[in-house]
């Protein structure tokens, strides 16, 4: 057999191990385990408990059973077991077979999935304060670049108007700033925006929010210079 028809064969029989079936695990259980304080062991845990009652039809596997799918003792699984129930990930239901009357016991990780729901519910909460906390953009950069042009004579290239855009939308200067450093470039004779850029880099590291805060600064610093 080539090198070729045997990783043929082995992709199919491994196909073939792939469909033998398995259980629906959704994303938010995987990306929140860690934030409600789950190890990876005791997400694994839940999971092959899953994995038994869906795929094997066995409803309540013993720790002995679960120790072996983890890799750990029987007294480890125990342990998991005891500190996902007190803690309320899961629950132990009793069950009546309504045709034998036989009682039986199965796992129940409902409160896995609330404490996931409730995890998720706040996350999104917590986003839509910051993006209410966000000061939103209420200039017109448009404005702006008409400004900028008038003093430069000529239109702005895209890349300008792209730095000018990061001004407003990221690095958070107001409109009126961002004016005052383009009139404080002009009173230098260095019309170019990267010239102002670095005015405005230097106001924001020493914490400079208004205009007024920038005259007096801009006054300091000439001042100083002198």
């Amino acid at each position: 057999m080539s090198n070729d028809d045997m990783w043929k064969a082995y992709s199919r029989g491994m196909a073939a191990v792939l469909n033998e079936g398995g259980i629906h695990v959704s994303a938010l259980l995987l990306r929140s385990y860690r934030q409600l304080g789950l190890s990876d062991t005791e997400a694994m845990l839940l999971l092959q408990l899953m994995l038994f009652r869906d795929n094997e039809g066995i409803e309540f596997p013993t720790p002995a059973q679960l120790a072996d799918r983890l890799g750990i003792t029987g007294q480890k699984a125990e342990q998991h077991l005891g500190k996902l129930m007190k803690e309320g990930f899961l629950a132990i239901d009793d069950q009546i077979d309504s045709d034998t009357g036989i009682q039986s016991e199965q796992y129940n990780w409902s409160g896995w999935l609330l404490k996931a729901a409730e995890w998720a519910a706040g996350e999104k909460r917590d986003t839509r304060r910051a993006e209410r906390k966000t000061p939103k953009r209420s200039v017109d950069p448009k404005n702006l670049f008409s400004v900028y042009e008038q003093e430069f004579g000529r239109l702005l290239s895209p890349m300008e108007c792209e730095t000018i855009s990061t001004w407003l939308d990221q690095d958070r200067y107001s409109d009126e700033l961002i004016r005052f450093a383009l009139k404080e470039a002009v009173f230098a004779g260095k019309l170019n925006l990267r010239y102002i850029d670095r005015i405005l880099f230097e106001w924001g590291r020493n914490r400079v929010t208004n205009v007024d805060e920038a005259r007096a600064f801009t006054q300091k610093f000439r001042g100083g210079r002198g």
